[in-house]
């Protein structure tokens, strides 16, 4: 097998259509529904206009096809924030990034390019001063699950999210 370059790096609005895509091809393959709950457009693009939401995409340099997207969002005091479940209050909740949304296309699983957007996207939080890394995996979720633990995220607990679903929270302090 041929190897691929990929090239990761953030990506602005004209990205996100684009990127939703392949979210919600994703969405349709799962065989698991309750695993992945995924934002609309309209999610991603508030976020975004906010300047709240930040979106990375690895693209296969020879096709110039996206191979998977990582979204992260810095909600503030806003009610998304993660921080808020696990107890945080003032201060810490500005300094929360929320690993949002990840998705890989089939064809580029095993390249850990979610492993490495998620670190290109870690580097880039670590300078603007951003000292909790918070996301959710379904607790069934061996492959995220293992993604982040592997990443030196610790599990905080365990509630429903997102309309009814179960959820681990998980947290990293840079």
């Amino acid at each position: 097998m041929e190897k691929k370059k990929i090239k990761i790096f953030r990506a602005g609005r004209e990205s996100l259509e684009e990127a939703v895509r392949l979210v919600q091809s994703t969405e349709e393959k799962m065989k698991e529904k309750s695993w992945f709950v995924a934002e609309s457009l309209e999610e991603f693009d508030r976020w975004m206009r906010k300047d709240q939401g930040w979106l990375y995409v690895a693209k296969d340099c020879s096709s110039g096809q996206l191979a998977g997207m990582f979204f992260v969002v810095l909600p503030g005091m806003e009610e998304e924030n993660l921080g808020y479940d696990i107890g945080m209050q003032g201060r810490q909740l500005y300094e929360c990034a929320i690993m949002d949304t990840v998705v890989v296309l089939p064809e580029y699983r095993g390249m850990h390019l979610q492993y490495e957007m998620m670190q290109t996207a870690e580097r880039k939080l670590r300078k603007e001063g951003y000292r909790y890394l918070l996301c959710t995996v379904h607790p069934e979720n061996k492959f995220s699950r293992e993604n982040v633990k592997r990443q030196g995220y610790k599990k905080m607990l365990t509630k429903e999210k997102y309309g009814g679903f179960l959820r681990d929270i998980w947290m990293k302090e840079l």
